[in-house]
């Protein structure tokens, strides 16, 4: 009997430590994240999310040029396993993202995040050109491969795919065309993974393409 028990001790432990060690995890906010955060995507006044309610994901994933690379990001609580099963699963097909930064390395500023095809999660901002706060100020929404799957209003008078000064990164006018595929293009199969969890696609809206952006 006792030797089962230390068989089993043993066996919960191995499996502990290589829960850490296969690079994808989910943890509360620790002191050194939110030494990181608070003053950037998180603000220090005014409405937000708390930060019980956030989780801090690592996880791993691949570039284009087929190389390991380690990542983390910040979601709501009440979406990050789906997260972190996400981005397992691209992992698993190889599916090639060029960057998952917290979007405060690039001091929160998402133009500056999206122009470095970073994807992220959690930040406290305004839906541009709105008053509503985005869905990311919940930490309910993440966005994937972000310089080539821009996000625009269309131009309703049809003359270009987009409105004048919607396009976002503003560096991204090359992405706007889905017919020419790219390494980093959000594929047809992420899409997929990423409905099967229940998130909504920004690339299906009607008045305006947010092709990086998935949401619940």
């Amino acid at each position: 009997m006792k030797k089962l028990l230390i068989y089993i001790l043993l066996s919960f432990c191995c499996m502990a430590a290589n829960a850490q060690t296969d690079g994808f995890s989910v943890e509360t906010i620790s002191d050194a994240v939110k030494a990181r955060i608070v003053g950037k995507s998180y603000p220090t006044s005014g409405l937000r999310v708390e930060l019980k309610d956030l989780r801090y994901l690592r996880v791993k994933h691949y570039d284009a040029e087929g190389n390991i690379k380690s990542g983390e990001i910040i979601v709501n609580k009440a979406i990050a396993n789906d997260v972190l099963s996400i981005f397992k699963e691209l992992y698993a097909m190889k599916y090639p993202i060029e960057s998952v930064k917290l979007i405060d390395e690039f001091d929160a500023n998402d133009e500056i995040s999206m122009r470095h095809n970073n994807s992220s999660g959690y930040c406290h901002r305004l839906v541009k050109g709105s008053k509503s706060l985005s869905k990311h100020s919940r930490g309910m929404a993440v966005d994937i491969n972000t310089l080539f799957n821009p996000c625009f209003k269309l131009d309703p008078t049809g003359k270009t795919a987009y409105k004048k000064g919607t396009l976002q990164p503003a560096n991204a006018e090359k992405y706007v065309d889905r017919k020419t595929k790219y390494p980093y293009t959000v594929t047809p199969e992420v899409i997929k993974i990423f409905k099967k969890y229940g998130f909504r696609w920004g690339g299906d809206w009607r008045t305006m393409k947010d092709y990086q952006h998935f949401e619940k």
